[in-house]
Formats: structure tokens, sequence, C-alpha cells
């Protein structure tokens, strides 16, 4: 049995889905939604990188390590983007959440919070993980502004740790939370959804 199963999580009208060759062609939009595969500091596949990118997921899902959920508009049905857990420690009980992008239509809305938000409450009351990290880019600045907002704390940075895209090479920023640290964190998340969003 592996560590994290199939699953359908679901919150605020936002849909979390195993990934599948399914979802390709809505990948393919959400991704064109701002050109995202342009952007240095994450791994948005281009458009004829999808089929592969979801291949890879696949096969690393049935490796134990990653298990990769398509983001939906559960009304519509619309693939608003991707995300993962990764690098799955069943035997410490740790995931990562990470491999996430959105549609720039759908970016600095309430998506990327309850997605965070059902995974974690996934991650730590139903998956039983006593820790919970992330890693982004030392120059992703979104990002690490993004996961610091949940909650984590940083660990630190893994220097000249992963190529990006454009072949250089990048120092890694590290992120993590401890399950002692979870209902905190749950009760941020759940004010941040509650409270009302400026228009952007």
């Amino acid at each position: 049995m592996a560590f994290v199963e199939p699953v359908t999580l679901a919150l605020r009208g936002v849909q979390l889905v195993p990934l599948g060759p399914e979802h390709e062609a809505g990948l393919r939009a959400a991704a064109a939604d701002g050109e995202l595969w342009n952007l240095r500091v994450t791994s948005v596949p281009a458009p004829d990188e999808t089929r592969a990118y979801i291949d890879t997921a696949l096969r690393m899902r049935a490796d134990g390590n990653r298990f990769a959920f398509a983001v939906l508009d559960e009304l519509s049905g619309r693939v608003l983007g991707s995300t993962s857990y990764h690098d799955i420690l069943p035997a410490v009980k740790r995931v990562e959440i990470g491999y996430t992008w959105y549609a720039k239509s759908v970016q600095r809305s309430h998506v990327n919070t309850t997605c965070k938000l059902l995974m974690l409450t996934h991650a730590f009351e139903t998956l039983g993980c006593h820790v919970v990290g992330w890693r982004t880019d030392n120059f992703n600045f979104a990002s690490q502004a993004a996961i610091e907002r949940l909650g984590a704390k940083k660990d630190g940075v893994i220097r000249g740790q992963a190529l990006r895209r454009d072949g250089t090479i990048r120092d890694t920023v590290m992120y993590s939370m401890r399950s002692g640290e979870w209902p905190e964190a749950r009760a941020q998340l759940r004010y941040l959804l509650d409270k009302p969003r400026q228009p952007t």
C-alpha cells in the first residue's frame, strides 16, 4: 500500500484530483495563461512538454516518491494548475509540497491558500505526518513569501542544489512545518480564507 493513496480533496470551489493524461489539454491551457514556462524560477511545462510532464509525474507516483494533483475549478472543471506531494518518506512520516503552479488569472486569489489548507489537513490529519516540507528557488521571492505566510519555518539554504531550466545552478531554500505547529497554522489559513480580499 502506498503512503499517499489516490484521493480527491475539495473546499470552497477548488478541487484536487489525481493528475492523469485526461488533464493534458487543461494543463496546457493553464500554463498558457501567463506563458508560465518562461519563468526562470519555476518548472511549468511548455506546451509541447505537457504530456511528458504528466508521464514523469505518473512514473514518480508509481515509484512512491511523488503524488501529483490537478487543481480544478470544482464548478466548471477547468484546470487551474497543478501541485504535488513529493519526496515522500513513509518511514519518518514526512512529505513535501511542491511542483506547484497556477494559471496567472488565479494567482493572488483564494486558490493557493485553499490548496495548502486541503493538502496540509490531509498530510497531518489523514496521513499522520510528523513534518511537511517545502523547497523553492533562492530567487523565487514570491514563493518564499507564500510559504512563510503558511506558518512554515525556514530551515536553511542548500547551495548549488539543483539545475534551473536555463542550465544555471540554483540554491534551494528549505522550509518545514511540524505537526505540533499545525493547529495554529490551520487557524491562520482559515482566517486568511475568511478575510475579505482586496481587488488586485
